[in-house]
């Protein structure tokens, strides 16, 4: 193994490790905040799990580009690539948007989550307001998540 295919496997590894991390963070802060509503009131179950379901996507973000990392340089799926230095390190960068941001929005969002489920709480009829606001982190996560991946595809060898 190369020095360079050494540096694209820490950068997925970071992809995962980082959006993973702030995902387990986010499920959790709302996770603490829906199991006092949930023991109150049961009923309000389903829509407790909804809100807690949001912060996980950026860990699933942050396995997909270390997926198609691995993919493109052929850890995954034999015949794997002989790459530079520099080339690692292309690919290490082009892991981090995913896996910073990943794990800062995983967290902000757990965070904006746990807030709904105050709403939830007092009026559950307006659990889709809780949800919106949740799901504007969402989009930083889903844009990090795009620059990973056109920079993924982008890096020539």
């Amino acid at each position: 193994m190369t020095f360079g295919v050494a540096l694209a496997i820490l950068g997925a590894a970071l992809a995962a490790l980082m959006a993973g991390i702030g995902s387990a963070k986010g499920v959790g802060l709302v996770g603490e905040a829906a199991a006092g509503v949930v023991s109150v009131d049961p009923s309000k179950f389903s829509k407790m799990l909804i809100l807690q379901l949001l912060p996980g996507t950026q860990g699933l973000y942050g396995l997909l580009t270390a997926v198609l990392l691995l993919s493109r340089i052929g850890v995954i799926g034999g015949n794997m690539a002989a790459i530079t230095s520099a080339q690692g390190f292309a690919f290490l960068a082009a892991a981090l948007p995913i896996g910073i941001v990943g794990l800062f929005s995983g967290i902000a969002q757990g965070k904006t989550a746990a807030a709904g489920v105050g709403i939830v709480a007092k009026k559950p009829e307006e659990s889709g307001k809780g949800v919106i606001m949740a799901a504007m982190v969402e989009t930083y996560a889903i844009l990090a998540l795009l620059v990973s991946i056109l920079a993924i595809y982008n890096i020539k060898f």
